[in-house]
């Protein structure tokens, strides 16, 4: 079936450009924290006291204790920020978490190692092998992809994000 150039522009114009773009607006009430409860698996999202919105996630492939070293698979514990983003993420969205922080940077050194970087809350994972595995990551947070969109657009760089076992 051979669709006509006018039936695709008005096709475009009736359901608009951005219905194709992972990049959202927001305009509600500010999330001045971002908490996640590694034992329930799940990430809120606060405006002050209220839950703005909650979400389940995947954590790293050794979820339970705290980040020490690069590459143990564990996703930290503590307080951090939100510190940067990056639109182009090979997991289609994501948001930095400022670890290692000093604290995590002196524990890796009296063990001799790295604590590693990079960790992220980002979408859902490009392998295939990875695909309805859970806490599948190297020590980040994975949310689906429609997920990162909302908390990409919502979650400003600077918002603090306490993470709990």
């Amino acid at each position: 079936m051979k669709l006509s150039l006018k039936f695709i522009i008005v096709l475009v114009l009736a359901f608009g450009v951005s219905a194709c773009t992972k990049f959202k607006t927001y305009n509600g009430p500010e999330v001045t924290r971002l908490v996640i409860m590694k034992s329930e698996r799940k990430l809120y999202l606060f405006s002050n006291q209220t839950t703005l919105k909650t979400y389940n996630i995947d954590l790293g492939f050794a979820p339970v204790g705290d980040k020490k070293v690069e590459n143990d698979g564990k996703t930290p514990e503590g307080s951090y920020t939100i510190d940067r983003r990056n639109p182009n993420s090979s997991y289609h969205l994501s948001i930095g978490i400022s670890y290692p922080n000093e604290q995590d940077k002196a524990e890796a050194k009296a063990l001799g190692k790295s604590p590693g970087g990079d960790i992220f809350i980002h979408g859902g994972p490009t392998l295939f092998r990875d695909r309805n595995k859970a806490d599948w990551t190297w020590g980040c947070i994975s949310v689906s992809n429609r997920e990162i969109e909302e908390i990409y657009a919502m979650v400003r760089d600077g918002t603090p994000i306490d993470i709990f076992p």
